[in-house]
């Protein structure tokens, strides 16, 4: 879906760094591609396309409902009292899902979501520190396993530093880690460590940090978090060792 919506639209908008992933499926479409920080200004731009007459594809990374630009495009509708819909008049709005960074870094590692979990940005552009350490604490008190998205940039160097001792607070040191950088991409790299020993100099702005609970376990090079089947089924669980 997400392969027909851009090749059918007639304009491109998104993140330069974005387009740049998709240009082998560009054609002829025009293309609106703007630096970081400027997403409000992208939701207008092609939000004025469509209002012209032009179908729009606002190209996001992952999934554009998970930290992305679907619930801007609403926002801003909401705000100008745009009404969406196909009749005349109205905005047709259309969220294609995709693969978001928690997917395609899981899949990689092995099994570490396969129970209760956690995401949270450590991004505090929008969202206020105190806010995020709250929410850290909470997670980790809860035995969630926790993700981690926009964990360090160059301007916000110290959050993860800070998030590592928070969360040391409530989990052992060896508690497994994750760390798949440009996930499912050109240049990906996928790391295991503990929590005590996560060294936060190679963590940048592509690092996706996945964080485990007190069920997580490292076999074979694979992250695993355990889900409660070997103690609901024990007795299956042993037949299966006998043979």
């Amino acid at each position: 879906m997400a392969r027909q919506a851009i090749t059918r639209s007639e304009v491109i908008c998104g993140y330069a760094t974005y387009v740049d992933l998709i240009r082998p499926l560009v054609t002829n479409q025009s293309i609106i591609a703007t630096g970081m920080t400027k997403e409000v200004d992208r939701v207008h731009r092609a939000i004025e396309t469509v209002a012209h007459g032009h179908s729009c594809a606002l190209v996001c990374s992952g999934d554009p409902g998970v930290y992305a630009m679907a619930g801007l495009v609403f926002q801003v509708c909401a705000q100008n009292h745009i009404k969406i819909g196909d009749r005349p008049g109205e905005l047709d709005v259309s969220v294609i899902p995709g693969i978001p960074a928690l997917c395609a870094g899981a899949a990689l590692l092995g099994a570490p979501l396969m129970h209760d979990f956690a995401a949270i940005s450590l991004s505090d552009l929008l969202t206020p520190w105190e806010m995020i350490e709250k929410r850290l604490h909470a997670a980790a008190m809860a035995d969630f396993v926790v993700v981690l998205y926009n964990p360090k940039s160059k301007k916000r160097h110290w959050q993860l530093d800070a998030a590592q001792k928070i969360l040391l607070e409530h989990r052992k040191p060896d508690s497994p880690v994750g760390l798949v950088n440009s996930a499912m991409r050109e240049n990906e790299q996928i790391a295991l460590t503990t929590l005590e020993a996560l060294d936060t100099g190679r963590v940048d702005m592509l690092t996706t940090v996945f964080v485990g609970n007190s069920r997580t376990f490292v076999y074979d090079g694979h992250m695993v978090t355990l889900r409660g089947y070997d103690e609901k089924y024990e007795l299956a669980f042993k037949r299966a060792e006998q043979k």
